[in-house]
């Protein structure tokens, strides 16, 4: 069996280190990350638009999409497996225009966020769906730095080693998920 080719990548990144991933890339991310799943995503919008100031800088991070449960006693945070990403594709713009360089999820995502992708010069990468009691192994801080009344879909900032992800959509737009599986 051959074995994979892990790249382990320190965050945050440059849009250099981004236009060169390709799509099927195996990365291992090492630094910190945010989360922010459906409420967070509104709540940054109507920000935006009140033109009131973001509780967060978003400028060169990665964005999980992800609401981690509880954490058990002893752990700093419970089960943490991806979302379905396709369901904030309506958000996508937004948060390249913020200069969210990564977003982290499950499934496919439309043809209108894989062309933000090229323009913006960001990447889409998949974690493992079922297997957030693994991928919290993987965390090693988690600290809510907004939207605290949203309990685990407020945003949350984590600190990773070695999380796995693979490049589903690169910014030259290249798609895995056409490559492998043909769809």
């Amino acid at each position: 069996m051959k074995k994979l080719k892990w790249i382990k990548i320190d965050l945050p990144v440059d849009g250099k280190m981004i236009t060169s991933f390709r799509a099927g890339d195996l990365l291992k991310l090492n630094g910190f990350i945010y989360t922010a799943r459906d409420k967070a995503h509104q709540q940054l919008a109507d920000l935006i638009e009140k033109n009131k100031k973001l509780p967060v800088e978003l400028r060169n991070s990665f964005i999980y999409y992800v609401g981690p449960t509880p954490a058990p006693k002893g752990k700093v945070i419970g089960a943490a497996g991806p979302t379905t990403s396709s369901r904030l594709d309506s958000f996508s713009e937004m948060m390249l225009q913020l200069g969210v360089k990564g977003m982290i999820g499950k499934g496919k995502r439309d043809q209108k966020t894989k062309n933000l992708l090229k323009k913006y010069q960001a990447v889409y990468l998949a974690s493992f769906g079922g297997a957030g009691a693994f991928l919290n192994k993987k965390i090693l801080e988690a600290e809510i730095i907004a939207f605290k009344d949203l309990g685990p879909e407020a945003i949350f900032r984590l600190r990773v080693k070695d999380f796995p992800v693979v490049v589903i959509n690169d910014e030259q737009g290249g798609d895995w998920y056409e490559k492998v599986l043909g769809r």
